[in-house]
């Protein structure tokens, strides 16, 4: 199976949802656009980081998505 992203938005929230996640047991990528396009010399958005899961790890994930959206 493959990534599935459950979240795009800032890196202090994608940190705090990634740390919740992994709480869980779950597995998480982070992509950090911010960081590429600095190393790279152009400028970056402001949802700019982003935060996968395993698309079969989607049902365990779910419930703690919905409560940290539910949270912000």
């Amino acid at each position: 199976m493959g990534l599935m992203k459950v979240f795009s938005g800032s890196e202090v929230l994608a940190i705090a949802l990634q740390g919740k996640l992994e709480a869980a047991g779950l597995e998480t990528v982070k992509k950090d656009n911010i960081q590429s396009a600095r190393l790279g010399g152009f400028g970056g958005t402001d949802l700019a980081v982003e935060v996968f899961i395993q698309e079969t790890d989607f049902a365990k994930a779910n419930p703690v998505i919905e409560d940290f959206r539910m949270s912000i």
